[in-house]
């Protein structure tokens, strides 16, 4: 655990009482100061009493006198669509808000030491490049730990020492709120939109993804430009055309002048620097990395792996030994000479869509809470599937949406996995792409990922061998 600093002697208020929640709340005592803690759930106030913290209704009046700062948890909104009323009442009292990712970086120096810290952000495969650089560290023996919106906590970390490395995946949510924000290396992977009535649209959406350069200040960025964000976030940091302190990363274009670069295409990833190719890597039979998305991912964790001071030989052998993320392009079986691939995390039209630009000869198990606008812009990325099959709220407004192929409304998991089973002919694969969030049906996409491989797992040996 790493001791909040700057807390001691003082009061301290939890609002939100899930992982970040309670890792916080035993930080900030941790640190020498008083947690009180509230959740809107009875469920996450038992747990915090429980562990004996102190229980306070911050919805009531009065309930912040005395207090020193606020914490809160991600999913909490503090600004859009409107603020939680516990925050409201927490801004009108003058009481600052943070989130456990502040409290993590204000920390560091003290009893934390000073490690490096890598922090990833982006809408698609910040979890994938974040894992990714982590085991690349690991396997060329440098200490290294996970946390974030992946793993652990960032408050539940050992205390980590001088020249360990902490990789942190950051979403939206947290890089909006957190008071201190001081990577070594900031890695911003792309942009689509996501999250939008929570950051008022996107340009509030990418505002504050911008915070983890703008405000951090890293020594190296490390940012994707194939969208004009991206593009625009790299000329901002840059102090000129040849400044290698920025790395920029793509998969559609090559990228000229003599800067620092890292390009996925056609299958081999390749550096360049001061206007020449340094180093490249073929990725095109890297199992665990499928797809350009994946190729992407593997450039930004090469980027920030060669920031560290790594070889490209030692990054290559972290690369192909990866076996990638579950819920993400996971390969869960093979059977009858179909491949059976779980991208449950693929909750958006992005990323669906890079999804099914990996594979050919596509049964696309589709569907779930659908998000504005609908499916329709895959219609251009549908040249690989031969059926869709449509699960959960959406389906029908989905099967109105697709029209370039044939579709079939499933409802279920089960019905979805077995019509794909029963269909599908040697050499096809049957793909979780939903393009949809997962709470009609499940608590999160990594449930509906598991219901998925449980659901390959029970298919009739029989219907398999009948191919």
């Amino acid at each position: 655990m790493i001791p909040v600093y700057g807390v001691a002697g003082r009061q301290v208020a939890v609002l939100g009482l899930g992982r970040s929640g309670l890792s916080a709340a035993r930080a900030i005592v941790a640190g020498g100061g008083t947690a009180v803690c509230w959740d809107d759930g009875a469920e996450g106030r038992a747990r915090a009493e429980a562990e004996g913290f102190e229980i306070r209704d911050l919805t009531r009046g009065g309930a912040f006198e005395g207090v020193a700062e606020l914490v809160v948890s991600p999913g909490i909104p503090h600004l859009y669509p409107k603020p939680h009323p516990v925050i409201e009442a927490a801004l009108a009292a003058g009481v600052p808000v943070d989130n456990d990712i502040g409290l993590f970086f204000r920390s560091l120096g003290g009893e934390a030491g000073l490690p490096r810290v890598v922090a990833v952000t982006g809408s698609n495969g910040k979890s994938t490049t974040s894992a990714l650089i982590a085991h690349i560290l690991q396997e060329a023996g440098r200490p290294v730990q996970l946390a974030g919106n992946i793993g652990r906590g960032v408050l539940d970390l050992d205390v980590p020492g001088e020249g360990d490395v902490v990789v942190l995946e950051l979403s939206s949510y947290q890089t909006e709120l957190a008071r201190a924000l001081t990577p070594d290396v900031a890695v911003f992977t792309n942009l689509s939109p996501d999250h939008l009535d929570r950051h008022g649209g996107m340009g509030g959406y990418f505002a504050a993804k911008r915070r983890l350069f703008a405000e951090g200040g890293p020594d190296r960025a490390v940012i994707g430009v194939d969208e004009v964000e991206g593009r625009f976030l790299a000329g901002q940091m840059t102090e000129g055309f040849g400044d290698d302190r920025v790395i920029r990363i793509s998969v559609e274009r090559k990228l000229p002048g003599p800067g620092w670069s890292v390009i996925g295409r056609k299958g081999f990833l390749s550096e360049s620097r001061k206007g020449r190719q340094v180093a490249s890597v073929d990725l095109r039979d890297v199992a665990g990395l499928p797809g350009s998305h994946n190729h992407q991912n593997a450039c930004s964790a090469y980027a920030a792996c060669r920031s560290l001071g790594l070889a490209p030989r030692v990054i290559e052998a972290g690369l192909r030994s990866f076996k990638g993320l579950p819920h993400r392009s996971q390969l869960v079986a093979e059977r009858g000479g179909v491949r059976y691939v779980n991208d449950s995390k693929a909750t958006n039209v992005d990323a669906a869509a890079k999804a099914l630009q990996a594979f050919e000869s596509i049964r696309w198990i589709a569907g779930g809470l659908g998000k504005d606008g609908g499916i329709a812009a895959l219609e251009l990325h549908l040249g690989s599937v031969a059926k869709a099959y449509l699960i959960g709220h959406s389906a029908r407004e989905f099967a109105v949406q697709l029209t370039s192929v044939p579709v079939e409304i499933c409802e279920t998991m089960e019905v979805a996995v077995a019509r794909a089973a029963e269909e599908a002919q040697p050499g096809d694969v049957v793909l979780l792409a939903p393009a949809a969030a997962s709470f009609d049906q499940y608590p999160d996409f990594e449930k509906r990922g598991e219901d998925f491989i449980a659901r390959v797992g029970a298919l009739s040996p029989q219907a398999i061998s009948d191919k």
